[in-house]
């Protein structure tokens, strides 16, 4: 990263990044010093200790501890020193504390907490000494810049500068060409059958598929931050001295809490990022790696297709435990790489179990949370042509990703129905071997769950049976 000021603007610094190869195709974002210099501009900590050693004091805390003191002499020892503090036990309430802390021509008064490290609110510090400092520097920068602060994120320079839109350019660009147009679906009315949504037919013309621009909401977390950083939503400094703002744990991008509310739901994970495939956010996985279903899906789907269709008990006989744990291992490490070739695992129930245990391990099931019930109540329509179209009702407001998934699952799964007399798996079997693995009750009652399985195996059933017209 180069910096450079601009002479005519010294509140304007400009960051330019080296890794992008072509300067023609990046314009440098204008981060905004202005709160930077104020945090520069900020008084110091100054502890004012006490004389002599007090026996009642905690060890956790030093010199600046002055025991029971009042308020008023509190502000005496305080007074005329911007920044100065001092710990007191309070006279209201002996063995609690209170931090005095002068700013602004005032002494204020906070009440002070261990639990192991040091706090106020919600951020927690390793001395009281960096406790003051974090304050002083928002009790500063909200009193100069209060308007200020309010304003800034209404000229966002996100989408307009900077490397998060050549980074979702360049993106764009390679999917586009290296995926080409996606399978088209029509439906067809038959003739010789009366309208209604069984009556329908899908026609699908043969055509390659293509990667699903899928869009995925930033994993923001709180993030302490070290050495300046800017906001890349606002451009404006991230002030403090920890706990500055959040960062996205996928992407790595860098911005105000309050700015993380006003971020598109554009992220674009970092495979560096990702440290495992299993137990990883479906959404997640195939935006990393820049597929439409996850790796694992695939994969293992091919597999068994290959060589295990005619499987006797295919899905509902187990495969010994620490061989799919393996499996698991080996995706986790080797990603796309992974070698489940029959030279490895001959057992082809293996492969099948380390499929059902990855959708079984996502953190948000196939058929997500918040349509979960939607199916349920699907399930319990006793009318044939009113359940399907309440099922693709709720098939329609899944995430895309989590769409997309279910549909290339069921379509094998019908693939698998088609060699029953060999396999002995019919689409009900199936049901209930997939129904808890693919759906499961946000509360995660037990009860629930017990109530719940013959419709989730339902629900299963008729996505296999009806998946040429639901998907």
């Amino acid at each position: 990263m180069f910096v450079a000021h601009n002479r005519r603007h010294p509140d304007i610094v400009l960051l330019y990044f080296p890794f992008f190869v072509d300067p023609e195709d990046y314009q440098p974002p204008i981060w905004k010093s202005y709160l930077y210099q104020l945090q520069q501009e900020t008084p110091r900590p100054k502890r004012i200790t006490c004389p002599q050693e007090m026996e009642s004091r905690p060890k956790y805390y030093g010199r600046e501890f002055h025991g029971l003191v009042s308020r008023e002499r509190a502000d005496e020892l305080l007074a005329g020193t911007e920044g100065a503090y001092l710990i007191r036990e309070s006279q209201r309430q002996p063995g609690t504390y209170t931090l005095a802390l002068r700013f602004g021509g005032q002494t204020l008064n906070y009440r002070l907490f261990y639990d192991g490290k040091h706090f106020v609110g919600e951020k927690r510090f390793e001395s009281v000494h960096d406790l003051v400092t974090d304050g002083l520097i928002t009790l500063y920068i909200e009193t100069k810049a209060a308007e200020y602060i309010a304003k800034m994120t209404t000229n966002p320079i996100y989408q307009h500068l900077g490397y998060t839109s050549l980074l979702r350019d360049k993106i764009t660009h390679r999917l586009n060409r290296t995926h080409s147009e996606p399978k088209k679906v029509t439906f067809q009315q038959d003739e010789k059958i009366s309208p209604s949504p069984l009556s329908r037919r899908t026609t699908i013309k043969d055509g390659p598929e293509k990667h699903c621009n899928y869009e995925k909401i930033h994993n923001f977390k709180v993030h302490t931050f070290r050495g300046p950083h800017w906001c890349e939503y606002c451009a404006n400094f991230m002030w403090g001295l920890i706990a500055q703002g959040v960062c996205c744990s996928d992407c790595g991008l860098n911005v105000h809490k309050q700015c993380s509310k006003l971020v598109p739901s554009d992220c674009q994970p970092d495979l560096r990022r990702i440290k495992k495939v299993f137990s990883c956010d479906l959404t997640t996985l195939v935006k990393a790696h820049n597929t439409p279903r996850p790796m694992v899906l695939d994969m293992c789907i091919k597999e068994i297709e290959h060589r295990g269709l005619k499987s006797e008990g295919l899905y509902r006989v187990s495969g010994f435990t620490e061989h799919i744990e393996d499996v698991r291992l080996a995706f986790d490490r080797d990603g796309e790489k992974a070698d489940i070739s029959a030279n490895i695992y001959s057992d082809i129930n293996i492969i099948a179990g380390a499929l059902k245990l990855y959708l079984r391990d996502l953190p948000i099931p196939v058929i997500t949370y918040d349509v979960y019930s939607k199916f349920i109540q699907s399930a319990k329509i006793t009318d044939p042509d009113s359940r399907l179209e309440a099922v693709h009702d709720g098939l329609l407001q899944l995430p895309p990703a989590h769409y997309e998934t279910l549909r290339y699952l069921m379509t094998h799964l019908k693939r698998v129905t088609m060699y029953e007399k060999d396999n002995y798996m019919n689409s009900e079997n199936l049901g209930i071997v997939f129904g808890p693995t693919l759906m499961r009750p946000p509360d995660l009652n037990t009860l629930t769950t017990l109530n719940d399985m013959r419709y989730q195996k339902l629900i299963v059933q008729l996505l296999i049976e009806h998946e040429d017209i639901l998907f």
